[in-house]
């Protein structure tokens, strides 16, 4: 499979390696240095792109990639909401590919599933308060984590007792702190933060008077990041439409 990369700092550089070990070939990068590499006969070769930079830009990417006949693999966050609408008649209407995750970790799909399944078990107990706390690298400019928003909306979806998330208490890179965790009951406070260089924790607690449940993932390095990004890509080259970890999976 032929594969273009956009975005190559060091999440794409891993993406290349797990790519090419699995027999793949890299037939383009882009990066804020490059952008017109885009209109490269090299890019419109590839079968897929695999997309990982920042919301002010991801739009953009994918609408590019599309134009050039280009499916699109992203693991960008903060964007696709004001976009969903438009994403999917490109897919519906245009033909195109959009394989979107807020993480790609096969871990993270499993902790997820898990967490839908918790959350349906602890709805008749409300005696059981239910908050959730996300911590990841200082360079993490997004919070709460995309991963965290997903997880907390299937919370929302899935409790009598909550409605909407918020922000709780954000520890900021230089220690200091602000917000707080003292919310609503109506309302599901997500905690963050930013320290060191934390590839990503994500704990969710239901904790009553009694007792605390407290379910976590913890990954060890992004390279099972890069192994979803690159099985995604795999699984979009032969799939059309709005596609998601779901459908990867099967769970």
């Amino acid at each position: 499979m032929k594969i273009a990369i956009i975005g190559y700092g060091k999440m794409g550089r891993m993406i290349e390696q797990t790519a090419i070990a699995r027999g793949h070939e890299i037939v383009s990068k882009i990066d804020v240095n490059n952008p017109e590499e885009f209109d490269s006969p090299a890019f419109a070769s590839a079968d897929v792109a695999i997309e990982f930079t920042n919301p002010t830009v991801a739009y953009d990417n994918c609408r590019k990639a599309f134009e050039r006949g280009v499916k699109v693999v992203s693991g960008s966050t903060g964007w696709l909401d004001d976009h969903k609408e438009e994403m999917e008649k490109w897919c519906r209407e245009g033909g195109k590919t959009l394989f979107w995750a807020s993480n790609f970790s096969l871990g993270v799909a499993i902790f997820a599933a898990l967490n839908r399944q918790l959350a349906m078990m602890m709805n008749k107990y409300g005696n059981y308060d239910v908050s959730m706390e996300e911590t990841h690298h200082i360079h993490k400019l997004d919070a709460p984590s995309g991963t965290a928003i997903t997880l907390a909306e299937d919370l929302v979806a899935a409790l009598d007792r909550k409605d909407k998330w918020v922000k709780g208490e954000q520890i900021l890179p230089d220690g200091t702190t602000e917000g707080s965790n003292e919310v609503a009951p109506n309302e599901l406070p997500i905690s963050s933060v930013r320290r060191d260089e934390v590839a990503g924790i994500h704990s969710i607690r239901y904790n009553s008077e009694a007792d605390e449940i407290t379910i976590t993932h913890s990954a060890h390095n992004r390279s099972g990041f890069a192994m979803g990004a690159v099985l995604a890509a795999e699984y979009a080259k032969d799939h059309n439409g709005m596609l998601t970890m779901k459908d990867l999976l099967g769970f």
